[in-house]
């Protein structure tokens, strides 16, 4: 006769229609702690008895599975490098709290409390963004079968609550740091703020194409183009990009032709942000001063929603497919209300 395995309980349950039903559990008694379910199949209780009681990773039929295969099959065919970066950082840390959970065990009021516990309110909300992504995978491998636990349900209800950036790029900032940026830094600054494109594609775009200067963005992937010629900042920098050498067809170079990267543009914005704030405070202007630090790189694209006229022509430029986005994180600009009488 087999010898039952250690600290494995059974419970027989007679029900009304005389059928019996037998439920195991892991043995926690001396422990403080209560008795852990093993369900009613002998052949899986046994198979999560031996995880728990030789301590063996589970990982078929929890998260982990699905946050191993998304990560293996699905993370590398994101192209922008910042949206690769951002859920790697993302899955750190969704994976220590949820990645031995079972599906069955991710419920609405248990990712309401991973919110409410974690201090970078806005950060956790982006991780969720995650999860659901990694969930909706895993129902379409067929990992799961149970739905999202948030799904119908509105945002408000049950994510931290978002106060977006309120930020305007005026024309007092703006002239400031770039009156102390160099020529790849200020053409950054001029491309960003002509075409509101995002600094990975400010970076990465092409040289213009017969007048036209092509992108699709890494983000969303929808083409455009923009007329270099109904843009004179874009004209006068195509000009001088023509006249210099360089081995790369980006339209952002250096002055001597080197490609340029993100930690090049963030080290000059660095230097000329700490310049104009310093000249501002040998000025006297200190509330300027102030402004001026708070003032990042990427705000340029806020500066290019205020720069149209209308929200309607902010929201295409930024390529928004709802106009609520550009409303709500980058239109800055009041806007006019005409009196009827």
């Amino acid at each position: 006769m087999t010898n039952k395995p250690a600290r494995l309980r059974s419970h027989t349950r007679r029900r009304s229609n005389g059928m019996v039903i037998i439920y195991y559990f892991y043995d926690m008694r001396g422990t403080g702690a209560p008795d852990i379910p093993l369900g009613r199949n002998y052949e899986q209780a046994i198979k999560k008895w031996d995880e728990i009681h030789n301590l063996k990773p589970r990982i078929a039929g929890t998260l982990e599975q699905a946050f191993g295969r998304w990560e293996k099959e699905v993370l590398p065919t994101y192209e922008s490098g910042e949206t690769v970066k951002g859920y790697k950082k993302n899955l750190r840390r969704l994976r220590p709290v949820f990645g031995k959970s079972t599906w069955d065990a991710v419920t609405l009021p248990f990712l309401k409390s991973y919110l409410k516990k974690r201090s970078a309110k806005t950060q956790a909300n982006r991780e969720m963004a995650l999860l659901s992504i990694v969930w909706n995978y895993a129902r379409l491998e067929g990992l799961t079968a149970l739905p999202w636990p948030a799904a119908g349900m509105k945002r408000s209800k049950w994510k931290n609550k978002e106060n977006p950036r309120q930020f305007e790029v005026t024309d007092a900032l703006f002239d400031a740091v770039y009156a102390q940026a160099d020529q790849t830094l200020k053409d950054c600054m001029d491309i960003a703020t002509a075409t509101g494109l995002r600094l990975t594609d400010v970076r990465t775009i092409a040289m213009p194409n017969n007048g036209k200067l092509r992108f699709q963005a890494h983000k969303t992937a929808k083409p455009a183009y923009f007329d270099v010629a109904h843009s004179p900042v874009l004209s006068a920098m195509h000009q001088r990009r023509l006249a210099t050498k360089a081995d790369h067809v980006m339209f952002l170079t250096t002055p001597n032709g080197r490609p340029v990267s993100y930690g090049m543009l963030r080290d000059r914005y660095d230097e000329a942000r700490k310049a104009a704030a310093a000249k501002a405070e040998t000025d006297d202007d200190k509330d300027l001063a102030a402004q001026i630090r708070t003032m990042f790189l990427r705000d340029m694209r806020k500066r290019a929603s205020d720069l149209a006229d209308t929200l309607e022509d902010a929201s295409q430029l930024l390529q928004h497919s709802n106009i609520s986005t550009t409303r709500t994180h980058y239109r800055t600009k009041v806007s006019e209300i005409k009196a009827v009488r």
